[in-house]
């Protein structure tokens, strides 16, 4: 089936290559061998980036279940890492984001502590050059309910950045984004990181705060 796909690649029948690595990943389950499946998988998904980045989106994430139903999601990071990196591509930026929170609940999981940390810290960064300070805030204010988050060197940077947003302070925003804690994170993170701050700030702020205002309706359970 594999090999099924790999012709079909070369033939550029790309629902084909899916089709065929989908199949090849169902028999490799069958044979009670996760980590074969979901490579199988993530085969597709990189052939695909191009060509179907949303079927590639999807086969990246399946490989992730899979491995995170058989107790090994640290071996899932890099796909986390590969799917993150699309959604970028394809500047689906909340999409981005939830994968990484995710990826951060995985890390969890296996207490791979530092992994978890730059996950929250780029799935904050990814919302704040998406131009979403009440989310980011949100974001920020959720990761710091865990106790490995909280007086990391990614927390210390998400709230002196934070604070950056909410003081109108451009030039803090440029100088933390140069941080040695945003140069450990990745790559595609590290970029966007570097252009932020995106946008009017004093009117990025002044949607925030218009939005926390909205009083409750209490016939809206949504």
């Amino acid at each position: 089936m594999e090999s099924a796909a790999a012709l079909a690649k070369e033939l550029r029948n790309w629902s084909e290559v899916a089709d065929f690595y989908r199949k090849a990943s169902e028999l490799y389950i069958e044979c009670g061998r996760s980590q074969p499946a979901s490579d199988a998988l993530a085969r597709g998904a990189r052939g695909l980036e191009e060509p179907m980045p949303d079927q590639a989106i999807q086969l990246y994430i399946d490989a992730c279940m899979i491995l995170e139903e058989d107790g090994k999601e640290q071996m899932a990071f890099d796909l986390y890492r590969a799917v993150t990196s699309v959604y970028i591509k394809l500047e689906k930026y909340e999409d981005a984001a939830t994968i990484l929170l995710r990826w951060g609940l995985a890390a969890d999981k296996c207490n791979a502590r530092n992994s978890q940390c730059k996950a929250y810290l780029s799935a904050i960064i990814v919302y704040l050059y998406a131009h979403d300070l009440k989310q980011a805030e949100k974001c920020y204010n959720d990761c710091s309910q865990t106790d490995a988050f909280v007086g990391s060197d990614q927390y210390r940077c998400a709230s002196k950045l934070l604070s950056a947003y909410s003081e109108d302070d451009t030039e803090e925003i440029k100088h933390l984004a140069q941080s040695s804690t945003i140069s450990n994170l990745d790559h595609m993170i590290i970029r966007i990181a570097r252009n932020l701050p995106t946008g009017d700030l004093s009117g990025l702020k002044a949607s925030a705060s218009e939005e926390k205002d909205v009083p409750l309706d209490e016939n809206d359970l949504t």
